[in-house]
């Protein structure tokens, strides 16, 4: 197992065909603000890769691309909206088909309101995570170990949570509620991008 880190796209033919597990790390959450420093994508089989992005990028990032809006690939997240958001703000990518963990958790995990990847990863694996460089400087012109190692650890179980989570999903007959909610997740950060992010345009008022 190892990470991989790279400048500016991912080198092609790295990851084996199927889902990909997929984060972003970014300079805060205001994305037309904060720009898009780093995207994390395994295939689930041992590795991660890390491309970062410099400062005045023109994340051309034509392999990086080419994976995220391959219609035949789903796209593993833990908290979808921002990253689809990022993403399609940076890169000029749609990173569809979805399957978002936290909304899966909340749809199978309704006896708790811990949903964070920390919480689920502890529950559902057995395994420690930290978030330490979680609210660390990603745009600077060196990543720390510490920070690399955290990036890879946001996808690095994304997969076998999914397996589990399929599993809770089918056994809650809830599949098919949590497949609409996941087809709907590029139109919400589409909504967050063009000005209602705070505002529920389902809400009464």
């Amino acid at each position: 197992m190892a990470v991989y880190f790279h400048e500016e796209d991912l080198p092609e033919g790295v990851l084996a065909p199927g889902p990909v597990a997929v984060d972003t790390e970014t300079m805060g959450l205001i994305t037309p603000r904060d720009r898009l420093c780093v995207v994390q994508i395994s295939d689930g089989r041992g590795d991660e890769h890390l491309v970062r992005f410099s400062p005045g990028s023109s994340f051309a990032a034509p392999n990086l691309k080419a994976v995220l809006a391959d219609p035949a690939r789903i796209k593993l997240y833990h908290f979808a909206r921002f990253d689809l958001a990022a993403i399609e703000h940076y890169l000029g990518v749609v990173a569809a088909p979805v399957f978002c963990t936290k909304i899966a958790s909340k749809l199978v995990r309704t006896y708790t309101d811990r949903h964070g990847l920390k919480d689920l990863v502890r529950e559902l694996l057995g395994k420690e995570i930290s978030k330490q460089q979680q609210s660390s400087d990603w745009g600077g012109p060196v990543l720390s170990d510490a920070q690399q190692e955290y990036a890879a650890s946001d996808v690095r179980h994304l997969h076998a949570m999914h397996t589990i989570l399929v599993e809770r999903l089918e056994r809650e007959g809830r599949t098919a509620i949590a497949q609409a909610c996941f087809d709907f997740l590029p139109m919400r950060a589409r909504l967050d991008l063009a000005g209602w992010a705070e505002r529920d345009i389902f809400s009464h008022e």
